[in-house]
């Protein structure tokens, strides 16, 4: 337990646990909307952003939300046009790793915060970036609860709200920002690998005891704690990466929830 004491472990139990709490809210909604795609589509379009930024020589995480908002409202324009949403976002997907390829590629000198980017590190985490995380959640929360009753319906039946006249486009559109910006808050934190994992696998473990709603919401958000907890304690003991050791629980949670009867 002394290892309570050192403020780089305690910013990154707290770090994980509010990423759990937004984690559950944007995995929710886009595991029932079967949109998981889109957030590789998001993550690939943010490396787009790097590699201009490092081209560039301006803030890579600046340049990374641009991109990242610009791709997550791009695949809304092409879907407008009659695409497939999936087709979308692979096209989104494809541009922004073919720009962040070539824009490295001119960029002269290593890029040393690269791998960062990619598998983040969570014992990293600063009082700053919980700060900056904190405010996000409590925005996102804000939404979710002024409208949730819209949010659930177009969860579950998106064409359902449509022809009663409720504001799908609008929630679609905010929610996908919202992935955007969950990514690039916490990609040099914890990386891509775990965000992917913490807005999809605990809400795939809970739909195998509920597809309510509030329960799947709920459920999920109790075991990205026990997954980013548990691999963080396990990450101490075995001296191995976090992001890893959180990943596996996680992936070992859903094996052990197929086991049982639907």
């Amino acid at each position: 337990m002394s290892i309570l004491t050192y403020p780089f472990f305690q910013n990154a139990l707290i770090g994980v646990l509010i990423i759990s709490i937004a984690a559950a809210m944007i995995g929710t909604y886009i595991v029932t909307r079967r949109m998981v795609f889109i957030s590789g589509g998001i993550t690939h379009a943010c490396f787009g952003g790097l590699g201009l930024g490092y081209f560039l020589s301006v803030s890579p995480m600046l340049m990374a939300s641009l991109f990242a908002v610009a791709g997550s409202l791009g695949v809304d324009a092409i879907s407008k046009r009659g695409a497939r949403r999936d087709s979308a976002i692979a096209v989104i997907w494809a541009l922004g790793m073919a720009l962040g390829i070539l824009f490295i590629s001119l960029t002269h000198g290593y890029v040393p915060e690269l791998n960062t980017f990619l598998f983040g590190n969570v014992l990293t985490i600063t009082r700053t970036d919980l700060w900056i995380f904190g405010a996000f959640t409590l925005v996102l929360g804000l939404f979710y609860a002024l409208f949730y009753r819209l949010i659930y319906v177009i969860s579950f039946d998106r064409d359902f709200a449509a022809t009663r006249h409720l504001p799908v486009r609008f929630i679609d559109t905010v929610m996908t920002v919202f992935v955007a910006l969950a990514i690039v808050l916490t990609i040099r934190m914890i990386g891509i690998m775990l965000l992917m994992s913490l807005i999809s696998l605990p809400q795939m473990i809970a739909e195998r005891f509920t597809h309510r709603y509030r329960p799947l919401l709920l459920t999920s958000g109790l075991l990205s704690i026990i997954g980013c907890t548990g691999g963080l304690w396990l990450s101490y003991l075995l001296n191995v990466p976090a992001s890893a050791t959180i990943v596996l629980l996680l992936v070992l949670l859903y094996l052990l929830a197929q086991l049982r009867r639907p």
